[in-house]
């Protein structure tokens, strides 16, 4: 047997290393979740379920459960699977390598599709603070600014992506709650509207409204995701979800109940800045608007953080597994670098060319992707706890709590369904396609995999023989 040593120079680099990576505890883990399913979308979201009445109100109670459901089923995973890499562990566990390199592939694409739509949606902010929008060169400048700030912080180690995450929370959540309180004390009833605003039955309302709220939700697997780098994660893990998920949850209905209850109607079914108009209403003159724009950065500017760490520790776990590239592998001060730098790269480069080409279509399409793709590491996942439950694998399941678990996860399963269907038919064509162009990926890594086992193995077996000559 041989032990392992190191050098002084290599336990210096370790402590040099340990000092920029510094693990989560509960809070940290906690704002990671709510950093990331909250970004920009909590300020336009009023206006963009308005045209359905306050019906809207009862999908948003449906897609809080269902979080909920999800949050739950992951907490228990994370229990039994306290690793880096969160629903792409479980799937590959459960399913193997195939299902678990779906899984990171899908979930890749969402982060760093997601990270390009909240950096076009910050500069839309921004231009309301500097006017950006006249010069195409300066407004694709703030967009690669949105996103490379985040991903140098990131490489600056997980101590500072802990830091900017909490900092980027309180400031985002304390002019947000003022927002939803102060709108419950100006609360007036009239200006809800109808309680069934659009055509077609109540049901449809529900779901039509549901499919734009989906993008919203988001990022309850964060903490999961980054379940390596969480300070005792079979008990912080959960936690942080559920409580990420439930003051995000808290947040969103508040403050859309607060917009509906301050702006009229008809005015809100109009409106592109529906927290602008609520503070105004409230308190009188145009300064709202600035406000609320503040507010919007800081809020996508932690999204982004949150994001971009999230990007690189999927293809991280995969990566160690052989299923990525080796490259991914490559960490510093707690952070896969590799893995921050090719994505906040792809986001670039589908950034600029959303601006340079025009293509605004196109890359709405792929925003809508994104609710898609997040969906399959869902859908895997639930389907992993089912698999666990269904399997009489005792040392993953709690006996007292089987029946609970297993409502549970069917729960969840069906809410991830439930967003598949809502994202569109476009949107599922498109991410099915992304899909398929990883099974190439796939297909090129396990091809190397053989030859490397098959290698080994004739090796090993040359050497054998020539040990066996020697003897004779």
């Amino acid at each position: 047997m041989s032990t392992a040593t190191t050098t002084p120079q290599r336990d210096a680099a370790q402590r040099t290393d340990d000092k920029h990576a510094r693990r989560f505890g509960l809070p940290i883990a906690t704002a990671l979740v709510m950093g990331n399913i909250i970004g920009g979308g909590i300020f336009l979201l009023p206006a963009s379920v308005a045209p359905y009445g306050t019906l809207s109100l009862v999908a948003f109670g449906v897609l809080t459960l269902g979080a909920i459901a999800l949050a739950l089923v992951f907490g228990r995973l994370a229990h039994r699977h306290p690793q880096t890499g969160g629903p792409y562990v479980y799937a590959r566990e459960a399913f193997g390598d195939f299902a678990g390199f779906l899984t990171a592939w899908s979930y890749w694409i969402t982060t760093w599709v997601s990270n390009a739509a909240l950096a076009v949606a910050a500069v839309g902010y921004l231009d309301v603070l500097v006017p950006v929008h006249g010069s195409k060169a300066a407004t694709i400048a703030a967009a690669l600014l949105f996103q490379w700030l985040p991903a140098l912080a990131n490489l600056a180690g997980t101590r500072y992506v802990g830091a900017v995450q909490i900092v980027a929370t309180v400031l985002k959540f304390v002019p947000l709650i003022l927002v939803a309180v102060g709108g419950l004390l100006f609360f007036d009833s009239a200006n809800l509207g109808p309680f069934h605003a659009s055509d077609g039955s109540a049901l449809g309302a529900v779901s039509a409204s549901a499919a734009i709220l989906l993008f919203s939700y988001l990022g309850v697997e964060s903490a999961a995701v980054s379940a390596g780098e969480v300070r005792d994660p079979r008990r912080n893990v959960g936690r942080a979800t559920v409580l990420g998920t439930l003051g995000a949850a808290a947040v969103y209905l508040l403050g859309t109940l607060a917009v509906f209850g301050t702006v009229a109607h008809d005015k809100l079914v109009t409106s592109t800045a529906p927290f602008s108009d609520a503070v105004n209403a409230m308190f009188g003159g145009s300064w709202g608007g600035a406000a609320v724009a503040c507010m919007a950065m800081v809020s996508m500017l932690g999204a982004l953080n949150g994001w971009t760490l999230l990007s690189a520790q999927a293809p991280y776990a995969a990566a160690r597994d052989g299923l990525f590239p080796k490259v991914f592998t490559v960490k510093r001060r707690g952070v896969p670098t590799v893995g921050v730098l090719v994505t906040v790269v792809l986001a670039s480069f589908l950034t600029v060319y959303n601006y340079t080409a025009g293509t605004e279509g196109v890359f709405e399409v792929l925003v809508l992707v994104t609710t898609f793709t997040a969906t399959v590491p869902y859908l895997l996942s639930t389907a992993a706890q089912l698999y666990f439950l269904l399997s009489g694998q005792t040392d993953r399941v709690h006996r007292p709590r089987l029946v609970r678990d297993a409502v549970l996860a069917l729960a969840a399963f069906g809410f991830s369904l439930w967003l598949v269907a809502g994202s569109g038919y476009a949107a599922v064509y498109q991410g099915v396609l992304f899909l398929f162009a990883g099974v190439l990926v796939y297909a090129w890594m396990a091809a190397r995999r053989q030859r490397a086992t098959a290698q080994g193995v004739s090796s090993d077996g040359d050497r054998r023989g020539g040990e066996s000559g020697a003897l004779a």
